[in-house]
């Protein structure tokens, strides 16, 4: 398979299947509404499999992918991957994952990077 180069200008230039009007006109009732006619109960508790995702993290954290990625030390496409379950984590992640969802002052001060002395 061949690999396309496009630039940014020509990937906007593309038409979408998205309709970014009916998706910024979505109140949180119609995000309620949706969760119940999928069997999911909008007040329940989360549930262990939800405090460990990367994206419910970094979220609960107010950081971009890019802040996050580099706090983790990994490339931003790795996040991605996790965040849309493309790639399975590997149980040291995992571990993290509760680690920060669990102590994220702890964890993220002992994330920090220092200067090389």
């Amino acid at each position: 398979m061949a690999i396309t180069r496009m630039t940014l200008d020509e990937i906007k230039a593309r038409p979408t299947k998205r309709d970014r009007a009916k998706i910024k006109a979505t109140t949180e009732e119609d995000i309620r509404r949706h969760m119940i006619e999928d069997g999911e109960e909008p007040a329940a508790e989360l549930r262990e499999k939800d405090i460990i995702s990367p994206w419910y993290i970094r979220k609960r954290l107010g950081m971009s992918q890019q802040q996050f990625a580099d706090t983790l030390g990994i490339p931003v496409a790795t996040l991605q991957n996790w965040e849309q379950n493309r790639v399975m984590m590997e149980p040291a992640t995992i571990a993290l994952m509760r680690v920060l969802a669990h102590e994220p002052k702890a964890a993220l001060r002992a994330l920090r990077r220092r200067p090389a002395a």
